[in-house]
């Protein structure tokens, strides 16, 4: 069974397979902004699981992926 700390390492590197499909895709400027929050917030969960606050990371992560989520559903409509 993983630990909560492995899981979040998992969800984060899933998170940088996620966004790499917008590497090289157009994107206007508010698609731009909603990948730019939810990189940060990648990089926030990863600031805090390295000062192990799990919960922290944890919602950070999940709303990185939600974002990239709503970015997808964005792009597919045009």
């Amino acid at each position: 069974m993983q630990s909560i700390e492995e899981r979040i390492e998992k969800d984060i590197h899933m998170f940088d397979e996620g966004v790499a499909e917008f590497n090289g895709m157009e994107l206007d400027a508010a698609e731009q902004e909603v990948l730019s929050s939810a990189k940060n917030y990648r990089k926030d969960a990863a600031a805090w699981l390295e000062r192990k606050d799990i919960y922290t990371a944890f919602a950070s992560i999940s709303y990185a992926h939600g974002l990239l989520d709503a970015l997808r559903r964005l792009a597919k409509k045009r």
